[in-house]
């Protein structure tokens, strides 16, 4: 089957990328114990992560065509690859900050490279919108195993934590010499006869009022899905007063439910106008965080330590299922915009969504970051209600304004 190869690299590398990319909630999680930093110089890992992947994404976005999404994806495992070796060996939180700076590079390079080929790879606005939400739902599914993943080489040993970048390590190189072998069968025209010309017709994408209004919706969404899924792992610990085990792996049911989310989203949006199914979710997610978090105003302290799944309480468990309802939104977003522009134009402007994608997972995550060292873990999550209702207003405009004119 024609590009078979390439489709299997791409669910490959986004796996692999999911399981670095968003251990940064672990890894604070372990910087506030192991290394005895507060909670607002740990949240400093999620900007070493995030502008970096800005950053890559404005200055490459427009040039990888003509070097090659191949070519740009095996530079970006072997940069992590060398990032994961030097965790091991440095072992404190300095190079945690430079372990996650190559995991935001080498991620920029990935995700470039993976939302372009997507829109070679496929013929028609239904099955962008089916293998975006698919390939991000895989993409969830490593996110879920990382929960696991971490937990496993935790021991009384402060330092045994670290061991699980050996077998990291060892995807990376599995992942890396699959790509290698695999067949790239494409063709996509560069958008200027230069690359300042290239660069010139990116930048200007910005000032179609459609496409700005698709990046500020992106960047809400990630504010809110960062803002949770980085600091869940400590919310556990210190509003639930789970063990450090436990923690991280409740924390793998919001991962879950956001990969079952998207891949669900991938059937609905047959049959659901994509609006109405974002303008649902954000509703319902809203609600469950209302009904939740005045819940949790108690002192944890008292029940004592949870060890045991079988101690956890109703809402720990309810918590995690907000993801459910945000998982369609990044995906859906996404294919709408891209599948609505050239393909020449689909490096550019996937380079606009990771620069505000990243902006917002990071603002996102410093403010949460904040707000738990100053209010509390739960009255931290009521910011959160912010941008979910301006994203309701960007999407409501996304539909009035898509209905009256052409993107480009």
């Amino acid at each position: 089957m024609k590009n078979l190869g390439i489709k299997i690299s791409i669910y490959l590398n986004y796996f692999v990328f999911a399981i670095l990319l968003n251990s940064v909630g672990i890894v604070i999680e372990k910087s506030i114990d192991v290394y005895k930093v507060t909670e607002s110089q740990a949240s400093v890992l999620e900007a070493f992560k995030d502008l970096p992947i800005a950053l890559v994404s404005f200055l490459i976005a427009s040039f990888l065509p003509r070097f090659g999404y191949k070519k740009a994806m095996l530079v970006a495992l072997a940069i992590v690859f060398f990032g994961c070796l030097q965790m091991i060996f440095g072992n404190s939180f300095f190079y945690t900050k430079v372990l996650f700076l190559t995991i935001g590079v080498s991620f920029a390079l990935i995700k470039l490279s993976v939302y372009s080929l997507i829109g070679i790879l496929t013929s028609s606005k239904k099955e962008h919108a089916s293998l975006m939400s698919s390939i991000e739902g895989f993409f969830m599914v490593g996110i879920a195993l990382a929960y696991f993943l971490f937990p496993a080489f935790y021991s009384e040993d402060e330092n045994s934590w670290l061991n699980v970048y050996y077998l990291l390590c060892g995807l990376i190189t599995v992942s890396f010499i699959f790509l290698l072998f695999s067949k790239v069968e494409y063709e996509v025209e560069a958008i200027g006869s230069s690359l300042k010309d290239d660069l010139m017709e990116s930048i200007k994408l910005i000032i179609v009022p459609l496409v700005l209004v698709f990046i500020i919706s992106a960047f809400l969404f990630v504010m809110i899905e960062q803002g949770i899924m980085t600091w869940l792992p400590t919310f556990n610990k210190k509003i639930f007063n789970f063990n450090s085990v436990l923690s991280v792996q409740m924390a793998s049911i919001l991962a879950l439910t956001l990969a079952l989310g998207r891949f669900i989203a991938g059937f609905l949006t047959k049959y659901i106008n994509w609006v109405v199914l974002v303008v649902v979710c954000v509703v319902i997610s809203g609600g469950i965080l209302i009904y939740i978090l005045p819940q949790l105003q108690g002192d944890v302290e008292a029940i004592g330590e949870i060890t045991s799944l079988s101690d956890v309480p109703t809402l720990g468990f309810i918590l995690p299922l907000i993801g459910l309802f945000i998982a369609p939104i990044y995906p859906l977003l996404n294919s709408t915009v891209l599948s609505s522009l050239p393909k020449s134009l689909h490096s550019p402007m996937s380079g606009l969504i990771i620069i505000f994608s990243a902006l917002g997972g990071t603002i996102g995550s410093r403010i949460v970051g904040e707000l738990f060292e100053s209010v509390g873990g739960a009255n931290a999550f009521y910011f959160l209600l912010i941008p979910m209702g301006l994203l309701i207003v960007f999407v409501l405009l996304i539909d009035r304004m898509s209905k009256k004119q052409v993107v480009v």
